[in-house]
């Protein structure tokens, strides 16, 4: 991956960011990770896996790192990212099913090769990070549709929480969570993500 600029890098997710996920009191996060190889090439369309055909979308807003970070409070999070970017987590959904029943781990089903779309970043100061409205398109359809102000933890508190277990370093992406409305692919099917007007990617399904 190294002509691709991700060399070393690694790739921090949450699951169930948002409000409508889960309605009682704020739990602990979940927390997954995806290695660079999972990165969808640019320009390169992304294609079913040959072990499943139950592929489901899940468009999340994503934040890059700029610099070293171990052990960071929220106050000073801000500091440690310029950048904001949206990309969406694939997700074998029959495989992470019967990962869940089993208590297994869930890479095969989260962290298989493509499995990460990175779309383009922006400068940060371009949003409102309390309310960033994006949407992802499927065929020019709106299927999902989320605003980072019902994240349960938000950009700051995530990179708060993950540099506790994690050493953050320059590069490495964080995926802050799929609001309502994932749903499956099909081949042919083309995925456009939108972040506040802006489009940050778009993809062929294969």
């Amino acid at each position: 991956m190294g002509g691709l600029g991700w060399a070393f890098m690694k790739i921090i997710c949450i699951g169930k960011n948002y409000i409508e996920e889960i309605p009682q009191e704020r739990p602990e996060p979940i927390v997954f990770l995806k290695p660079d190889s999972a990165i969808l090439p640019k320009k390169m369309p992304f294609f079913i896996p040959p072990f499943s055909n139950e592929v489901y979308y899940e468009v999340e807003v994503l934040v890059k790192i700029n610099k070293v970070g171990k052990f960071i409070q929220p106050k000073f999070a801000p500091k440690y990212y310029d950048e904001i970017g949206l990309g969406i987590d694939f997700t074998v959904r029959d495989v992470w099913q019967k990962c869940q029943e089993q208590g297994l781990s869930w890479e095969k089903a989260k962290a298989f090769d493509g499995s990460a779309v990175i779309g383009q970043f922006y400068p940060k100061e371009e949003f409102n990070l309390e309310d960033i409205s994006f949407q992802l398109l499927k065929n020019d359809e709106v299927v999902q549709n989320g605003n980072t102000a019902n994240m349960l933890w938000n950009i700051d508190e995530l990179i708060s929480y993950f540099s506790q277990y994690f050493t953050l370093k320059k590069g490495d992406i964080i995926f802050t969570g799929t609001p309502v409305g994932v749903g499956k692919v099909s081949e042919n099917d083309i995925l456009t993500g939108i972040i506040d007007n802006k489009q940050a990617f778009e993809i062929k399904v294969k």
